[in-house]
């Protein structure tokens, strides 16, 4: 369940302004479930409460899904005390309320989902839905096909062995190499711990892909919303 105060609930549903919302609410033209509300501060679900304006019925809370390119250096939270630049910056205002589902950390780069979906987003992150995620990584040096072999058995880490995951070799050469790696897990900076583990330093590492969502050209800070048939395979994926 998610609640928003009234006056921003409004401002969501596309009636207004949150100062218009502010001038319905005072001059007593919103009811919340037969309920005249002139409190603006009072909190609604979007997907439960019944809006009126003016006698007016409001439409059911929409529900979003949006996929963003994060461009490196850019902070997967809602807001930072260090005043870096959020995922949500890169949105505009109407889409400022969805929420990033997953981590990525500040210096990756990739796919972004972000959905006012919270049922779905709690599936998508819950770890017994293992949902896939497709990453290209570049690392210093040449890497080994042993070394490749070893991520894909399993690194132990401080927490634990990882679990068997997918390993392509892209390209190597004696300054980088390129491979696509798989992930059914998501600790914390995962990937870049497996890379040192076995002696190498990840120069870039870019998401393309969770489950049946692609990143393809989408260009970094740019975002789209999801086709409902991209919905529909996210939901199937996790029935």
């Amino acid at each position: 369940m998610e609640l928003f105060r009234l006056n921003r609930a409004l401002a969501l549903c596309g009636l207004a302004s949150r100062r218009k919302a502010d001038d319905y609410i005072r001059d007593g033209l919103v009811r919340v479930n037969g309920q005249t509300v002139t409190d603006f501060s009072h909190m609604v679900d979007l997907n439960k409460d019944r809006l009126e304006v003016d006698g007016e019925p409001l439409a059911r809370h929409k529900l979003d899904y949006v996929i963003l390119h994060k461009p490196r250096r850019v902070v997967v939270t809602t807001d930072d005390e260090r005043g870096r630049t959020c995922v949500l910056d890169l949105l505009p205002e109407a889409l400022r309320h969805l929420k990033p589902v997953g981590r990525l950390d500040a210096d990756s780069e990739g796919l972004l989902l972000l959905t006012n979906d919270g049922a779905l987003a709690k599936l998508l992150t819950h770890p017994s839905h293992q949902v896939p995620k497709l990453y290209v990584v570049t690392v210093e040096g040449r890497i080994s096909d042993q070394h490749l072999r070893t991520m894909a058995d399993g690194v132990q880490l401080s927490e634990g062995k990882t679990k068997p995951c997918w390993v392509r070799k892209i390209s190597a050469n004696a300054h980088t190499s390129v491979f696509e790696l798989e992930l059914q897990e998501g600790r914390n900076r995962q990937i870049r711990r497996m890379c040192a583990k076995v002696g190498y330093s990840v120069i870039r590492l870019v998401r393309v892909a969770i489950g049946g969502l692609q990143l393809r050209e989408l260009a970094s800070g740019h975002w789209r919303r999801l086709s409902n048939e991209e919905v529909a395979e996210l939901k199937r994926l996790l029935d």
